[in-house]
């Protein structure tokens, strides 16, 4: 199965004047891990789909109603990712836990996101999400009756190392459970593995994107902050003008309009993202 790829930063649209700000404003020191939701004993949470018999350790061999499982048995295991809240306006909270599986090909990342419904103490399993990793995330409160779950996303294909920022979209589907998408925020490509440098295409516009990391809650109502990694309007003019020193070693031939961004010389500092507005914003 081929694997997926994320689009990239290119296309995210942030301003260039934001960016300038951004490189040469204070960076502002916060916490850095995201607060992992206090949930069942993971025992607790593999008995809603799985038979006593079939579960070992924190892992159930034979996932009951695993999608699209058919003859196979499908293990499912819970990792230590958890988050919860109330992700759907209105509704009860939701408890997400990343898991891995090995029905899931590398292009769903070997896992995806198991979603339980918390209603008077009592939890229940709502279903599975393949595809939707849950490893580096926040809640972020979104007014009184609603929260956030914003998570860092990334996938190497081709050397290529592909993610983002993203707030995941959730909804109920009577019936079929509750469905989750990725919104994204921000986009990011690091093309080191694949080229030996990162890369700008200089017939589009700046910033582009290279590495997003350390995911947490803003210092602002309904933020999200960030390290970032990026080539803004005066690293676009180098790369596509007069061009950096050309990096030690390079792999294959650069593409016409490209240019290369060695190591060391791209911006790098703690961003932040609006949530209501979608805009990257400077620190204060």
């Amino acid at each position: 199965m081929p694997e997926r790829l994320l689009p990239s930063a290119r296309s995210a649209g942030v301003s260039q004047s934001v960016l300038a700000v951004l490189a040469i404003a204070p960076i502002f020191v916060i916490a850095t891990s995201p607060t992992r939701a206090q949930s069942p004993s993971t025992a607790a949470l593999l008995a809603t789909f799985c038979d006593a018999g079939n579960i070992k350790g924190e892992t159930c061999t034979h996932a009951k109603g695993y999608p699209a499982a058919g003859m196979r048995n499908c293990e499912v295991k819970l990792l230590g990712d958890r988050f919860s809240g109330r992700f759907i306006a209105s509704g009860n909270p939701l408890l997400v836990v990343n898991y891995e599986s090995g029905c899931e090909s590398r292009a769903n990342d070997d896992g995806g996101a198991a979603v339980f419904e918390q209603v008077k103490g009592t939890t229940s399993f709502v279903g599975f999400q393949p595809g939707v990793r849950v490893n580096e995330c926040v809640v972020v409160p979104r007014g009184e009756k609603q929260d956030a779950l914003v998570c860092l996303t990334g996938h190497m294909g081709q050397g290529y190392l592909e993610g983002g920022v993203a707030q995941l979209s959730f909804a109920r589907d009577y019936g079929k459970g509750i469905g989750i998408k990725y919104d994204f925020l921000l986009k990011a490509v690091d093309s080191t593995g694949a080229t030996g440098a990162n890369l700008v295409t200089c017939k589009k516009k700046p910033p582009a994107y290279f590495e997003l990391s350390k995911l947490a809650a803003g210092p602002r109502k309904e933020t999200v902050a960030f390290e970032a990694t990026w080539a803004d309007a005066e690293t676009f003019k180098t790369a596509c003008g007069k061009g950096f020193p050309r990096p030690k070693e390079t792999f294959g031939t650069l593409a016409k309009g490209d240019a290369y961004v060695p190591p060391g010389f791209e911006k790098k500092g703690r961003a932040i993202i609006d949530l209501a507005t979608r805009k990257v914003l400077p620190p204060n």
